[in-house]
């Protein structure tokens, strides 16, 4: 039996947390188009025959502008330490940056042995793709380098595989029917997040957040009251919606989703309040996970 903890690093937006809900087969982290969607430590479980994985996702490590965007940045760091492998996400249709340096810099003040995952390859063209490992493989001494597509699922049983051998010999952590430690209320405003970013698009950026107000499980289902965070009057504007639709739109698609997986029946009210520094708001940034 092999089992461990493998940290998913890599810079804003290059598919971590949609590999992550592949791997798991559930959702358990937010996933937009919109960089910086995962803001906090996620934790899912892969289990398979023979081996568990336990796959850490932290947020991209990006230039901090802010409190919130600094322990963004410290979280990703504090995933390099204390685990058996890391594995680094990489954009393969995007071009190499300081981003991209950055990101491998800190990856070799570490230690711990570390994998290569080319993401996105069903965006760019065959030659490209070797001439990308070979970059690779000269910048940092990986065990292994996978191209594939999280999204459509190629070269992921390959990769599985790669990461499942690198683990050490040990017991699993986590029992075969746990596919996360995302307690509900975490998992409840990582929704409700998602649906923001997803249907206002660029109009509110990274300047939302999701408090739970109250999360009460009884024997009919669970009850999620929440308050989603903007900067400004205009932004509060357009999350309500005309007549509060674009409101009502993000609060049932949030509630759909979180009915199909924890299987129970869901009532959610919403609330949008203007807070101005909440980036810069200690007690805002413990409850999303930042503290």
């Amino acid at each position: 039996m092999r089992s461990g903890f493998v940290s998913l690093i890599g810079r804003p937006n290059v598919g971590k947390s949609t590999l992550l809900n592949r791997y798991v087969g559930e959702k358990v982290a937010a996933v937009s188009p919109k960089p910086q969607t995962t803001r906090n430590r996620i934790t899912g479980v892969r289990n398979g025959d023979g081996f568990q994985i336990v796959f850490i996702d932290t947020p991209g490590f990006h230039k901090p502008v802010s409190k919130m965007h600094r322990r963004m940045v410290s979280l990703a760091r504090s995933a390099l330490e204390g685990i058996d492998l890391i594995l680094l996400i990489v954009d393969a249709a995007a071009e190499f940056g300081p981003g991209d340096r950055f990101v491998l810099e800190e990856l070799k003040r570490t230690a711990t042995p570390a994998l290569l995952a080319l993401n996105k390859i069903d965006l760019i063209a065959k030659g490209r793709l070797l001439p990308l490992i070979d970059r690779y493989r000269r910048e940092h001494d990986f065990q292994a380098v996978v191209p594939i597509s999280a999204l459509h699922g190629d070269g992921l049983e390959e990769l599985e595989g790669e990461l499942a051998a690198a683990l050490p010999e040990a017991e699993p952590v986590f029992s075969q029917e746990v596919l996360s430690d995302q307690p509900e209320r975490s998992l409840a405003a990582e929704i409700i997040r998602e649906k923001v970013f997803l249907f206002t698009r660029q109009e509110i950026p990274y300047c939302s957040a999701v408090l739970i107000d109250l999360l009460d499980e009884h024997e009919r289902g669970i009850d999620v009251a929440a308050t989603i965070l903007v900067e400004r009057a205009t932004q509060k504007g357009i999350v309500i919606g005309k007549g509060g639709r674009m409101l009502k739109k993000i609060g049932t698609a949030a509630r759909t989703e979180l009915e199909g997986i924890l299987n129970t029946r869901v009532q959610m009210q919403l609330w949008v309040k203007v807070k101005d520094d909440w980036r810069e708001d200690d007690r805002v940034l413990r409850e999303i996970g930042l503290g």
